[in-house]
């Protein structure tokens, strides 16, 4: 069975026209068909130029070509996860030995950044890395969006927070291992297999829309359109909060020279400048603050420092002071590695 609350808000990603069920798939009027995958829609576009290789993996698989299917964990869905071929095969060796959920386990590294590397498949590792989301608690029924949540970490930690969320994501391997953790942790949080540029969800639905280490990996015309997509689907005076690389960080600025400044490809990330990024959020909503998030590096959180490496327990600490003294000193911003954009949607709630 379906949860009947997709039916009442999933829209056809082409025409944003209503579905409606027939059978394991969801029908457009104009005779689009989307499956659905152990009770999770599948809103993928086969014809779309993808931002990601392992989209056709889940495209494909959802639509029943046995031929991709990864016959080493076939319930796992690995052809749609983000993982070199020997961590599949290690995890398939090792799938009854870890503590939380395998694929979890592998993709540390992917959605967490460089600095968990050491955790990439430790079978001992007992909690899930689930970080303190940077947004209010929620009043009273708040409807959240993570774009590109992966395993689900910020969906479940919006959920602690009180919102009720919707994580959407492409790989089908990671949302089906974010069903999985939400589930183990409590948390009542749907989730889709769907293209952030073509968002799948009927107009002024959400009150939030937040996305991290997502946005950063698109082009600059994939993001803007991402955007606007999130505009269509939030409510008046809802918040959109967006994290992105920032050309001007001194690591940033280091991984840029190392590619010698070329134009990034395919998934590789891509680096705004605080001021390109103001302007593209004030072009759609009227209005965006900059805030920093993270220095000398992507992807730290003062959550996971018992996870971390002494010497990048340092880097934490660091970085979490200078986080403190943006705030008094919003220049300092400028030179972070990991920048917040929020807008609010007809002006500043």
């Amino acid at each position: 069975m379906i949860d009947p609350w997709y039916i009442e808000n999933l829209v056809c990603p082409v025409s944003k026209g209503r579905l409606r069920l027939d059978g394991e798939k969801l029908l457009s009027a104009e005779g689009r068909s989307y499956p659905i995958v152990d009770g999770t829609p599948v809103m993928l576009l086969g014809e779309a130029r993808q931002t990601m290789g392992l989209v056709k993996a889940s495209w494909d698989r959802a639509n029943g070509d046995a031929s991709v299917i990864d016959q080493r964990a076939p319930d796992l869905y690995l052809e749609s996860v983000g993982i070199s071929e020997k961590e599949k095969d290690y995890l398939a060796a090792n799938r009854g030995k870890f503590q939380i959920d395998p694929v979890v386990s592998m993709l540390l590294g992917a959605t967490s950044g460089h600095s968990y590397a050491g955790q990439i498949g430790n079978l001992a590792l007992q909690d899930y890395p689930i970080p303190d989301i940077a947004i209010p608690p929620a009043k009273s029924v708040s409807t959240l969006l993570d774009v590109g949540c992966n395993w689900g970490r910020w969906s479940v930690s919006a959920a602690r927070k009180g919102y009720q969320v919707v994580g959407i994501d492409p790989s089908l391997g990671g949302v089906l291992a974010a069903r999985r953790v939400a589930k183990s942790l409590g948390q009542n949080v749907r989730f889709v297999v769907g293209d952030g540029r073509f968002l799948p969800f009927r107009s002024e639905l959400f009150d939030f829309v937040y996305s991290y280490s997502v946005l950063q990996h698109f082009s600059v015309d994939d993001a803007k359109q991402t955007i606007r997509e999130a505009d269509r689907c939030m409510k008046s005076r809802a918040t959109i909060k967006i994290q992105l690389a920032n050309a001007l960080g001194v690591r940033s600025f280091q991984h840029q020279a190392r590619r010698r400044f070329r134009t990034p490809v395919n998934f590789e990330v891509r680096y705004w400048t605080p001021g390109q990024m103001k302007r593209e959020f004030q072009d759609i909503f009227g209005n965006a603050k900059i805030t920093s998030d993270c220095y000398f590096g992507l992807g730290w959180q003062k959550a996971d420092r018992h996870l971390l490496k002494p010497a990048h327990r340092v880097i934490l600490s660091t970085s979490e002071a200078l986080k403190s003294v943006s705030r008094v000193l919003p220049p300092v911003t400028r030179v972070a590695d990991s920048i917040f954009v929020e807008s609010h949607k007809n002006g500043p709630a």
